[in-house]
């Protein structure tokens, strides 16, 4: 087991270049089955839950070149003949292999796929992509923890989703470009990697309108061609290096940080009292801010929440919470769509920082608070950068273990930040 050994208190200086989108990888590693002919992707994030996923996919015959990735960022795949069922281990370790299913449906009529994996924040139900492939005209049988899908022809039809889901709308999507006839998916989730697969899709011979409403609309094709893309840059991690640089204290230039999907994350951070500012397509988090709660009209105590977009991302729910540890002041977390992401809290207590966990979803956080160096374990992908943002700014040293669930969506954590002054290295 790999441990990461964190010496707090060294401030981050310098610029840094956000990784591409890993919630828009994973669905367009699973569009690349919609075709027999190669799909090019650049800017791919060399994270294990992507390794994950170009290993499920060669076990399904699926052409990967990913000789790239390491150099360049870039992978080519071509789905020549496919195997109907993905493997259910490697499956069950990451939330895109639930996304195979709409391709497989609409390019072989079957599909056979597991429980997906993902992180543990709470019920992360499938319901809605099951509703969306019921709808196209597929039979779904559920046995134990695997999924039976069988379908003649998919054919398009009008699906109001019970909630706006963003892998439900990815999996309506991605069946739904190769029915027949039209499809308007109504309450369709509209976050940046959505539109970015609707990108691609549409490269590939696709026809969806609508991008980045929450109406889409897909005039089926008969079949789709190669073609290339660049993934965009990470949302999530920009914001994530943010609440880095905020909370040590350094200066950081994020390059190529696409500030209009950051507009929300600048409002929430700046309710902390962390002035991000936007030079071109690069944002830059001034050294030496003084963190300060901004109460709202007759100085109540604010609150911080998350919901679909634009409203602020889940997947920053634990940073903005780190953040709030070392701005002076009170403020409500309240995180509502995950019951379980706020539970990492008894770490950060265990360093020292004044919070109250009142129930499930919401806390209340009182700072500023000089923590201190803990053991700790993560717990998830978000929750773990969240604890290594906490030890970057805690006096002492933090032993962080679990940390294979930071590198499923972090690349190459220490060495990135290692070369922006951190003092932090990897151990057996």
């Amino acid at each position: 087991m790999e441990r990461l050994i964190v010496e707090g208190g060294h401030p981050l200086h310098g610029e840094i270049n956000p990784a591409g989108n890993k919630n828009s990888a994973q669905p367009m590693l699973a569009a690349c089955l919609l075709t027999d002919q190669p799909i090019t992707l650049h800017n791919v994030p060399n994270i294990s839950d992507i390794r994950t996923l170009l290993d499920i996919l060669r076990g399904m015959g699926v052409e990967v070149d990913s000789s790239e990735l390491l150099s360049t960022r870039t992978i080519t795949l071509q789905a020549r003949n496919v195997n109907q069922q993905p493997d259910r281990g490697l499956g069950a370790l990451v939330r895109g292999s639930i996304l195979m299913a709409g391709p497989l449906l609409a390019r072989t009529g079957s599909a056979v796929v597991g429980q997906p994996g993902g992180d543990a924040i709470g019920r992360r139900r499938i319901d809605t992509h099951l509703l969306a492939l019921k709808a196209l005209g597929a039979t779904v049988e559920v046995d134990g923890d695997q999924y039976i899908m069988q379908v003649d022809r998919l054919r398009g039809a009008d699906i109001f989703l019970d909630e706006a889901s963003v892998t439900g709308t990815e999996q309506g999507v991605l069946a739904a470009v190769l029915a027949e006839g039209k499809t308007t998916i109504y309450n369709a989730a509209a976050e940046p990697h959505v539109q970015d697969l609707c990108l691609l899709l549409n490269c590939l011979g696709a026809k969806v309108t609508g991008i980045g409403s929450n109406t889409l609309e897909i005039e089926g094709v008969s079949a789709l061609h190669g073609g290339e893309h660049t993934i965009m840059s990470d949302h999530i991690e920009v914001g994530s290096f943010i609440g880095l640089a905020a909370v040590t204290g350094g200066e950081l230039r994020i390059r190529k940080a696409v500030p209009e999907h950051m507009r929300m994350s600048r409002l929430v951070y700046k309710r902390l009292g962390v002035c991000v500012t936007v030079e071109g397509e690069d944002m830059i988090v001034p050294g030496g801010q003084d963190l300060r709660v901004a109460y709202d009209v007759h100085e109540a105590v604010p609150k911080i929440d998350d919901g679909i977009w634009p409203a602020f991302p889940s997947d920053l729910m634990s940073i903005v919470l780190v953040t709030a540890t070392q701005s002076e002041g009170t403020v409500l977390i309240f995180e509502k769509m995950f019951e379980s992401r706020l539970f990492f809290v008894d770490s950060l207590i265990g360093m020292g920082a004044r919070i109250v966990l009142c129930d499930p979803h919401r806390a209340v956080v009182v700072g500023k608070v000089q923590l201190h160096g803990e053991v700790i374990t993560s717990p998830d992908i978000r929750a773990g950068m969240a604890l290594l943002q906490a030890a970057l700014c805690a006096k002492g040293e933090s032993t962080i273990y679990n940390v294979r669930q930071i590198d499923r969506g972090y690349e190459s954590i220490e060495t990135r930040l290692e070369a922006l002054g951190a003092k932090i290295r990897r151990e057996q």
